[in-house]
């Protein structure tokens, strides 16, 4: 091995461990906590180091949103492929993104709440982000019906999700009711 690739494996690892630590730093005391100062004790680098990877907090989460992308649309890939025909691989895909959110609350709000700097929905938007959508639109597409626009269709499901991620997380809406409202979702909005 090279020196030079040796370094880029080093720079590497270090990357990793500061979007890990980041991460870790967020799951348990949320975002506000998150700090270049922590996280540079906490990884034991200095500051000026952290920074020749990251030009800050906002290029952390983006790295943490990116992370946590490629895991939801895993994770939602894995509840489909389990889960025969489509009432039961929209339900499965319901379930394995609320489940996602609740298990992942800061990565969560890197993907969907916090400024990352990344672009959704757009030409430039980074690869993890378009494959999470893909994810679900390759599940809801054909639930969508006749006439619907398979992509809006996976936007309007998508912020319905969201909106019971959000709600429930927020303690305005019952975690008990979870599987009732995945239930009313399918049977209503998917029409399977």
């Amino acid at each position: 091995m090279s020196v030079k690739e040796r370094k880029e494996r080093e720079r590497a690892e270090r990357e990793r461990l500061i979007v890990a630590t980041a991460r870790e730093l967020a799951e348990q005391q949320g975002w506000d906590a998150v700090t270049t100062r922590r996280l540079a004790e906490r990884i034991e680098y200095s500051q000026p180091v952290l920074y020749s990877h990251f030009r800050g907090k906002r290029e952390i989460i983006g790295a943490v949103a990116l992370e946590g992308a490629a895991e939801l649309a895993a994770a939602v890939r894995a509840a489909i492929s389990a889960a025969d025909g489509p009432r039961e691989r929209v339900a499965a895909l319901a379930r394995a993104y609320l489940d996602f959110a609740e298990r992942n609350p800061a990565v969560y709000d890197a993907l969907f709440q916090l400024d990352g700097g990344l672009a959704y929905a757009q030409e430039d938007t980074p690869e993890p982000l378009k494959d999470a959508f893909a994810a679900l639109l390759e599940c809801l597409a054909e639930v969508a019906g006749d006439g619907v626009h398979p992509g809006m269709f996976t936007e309007v499901f998508w912020a319905a999700l969201h909106g019971l991620a959000t709600l429930t997380r927020a303690g305005r809406l019952l975690p008990e009711d979870a599987e009732p409202r995945v239930r009313l979702l399918v049977d209503r909005l998917a029409m399977v």
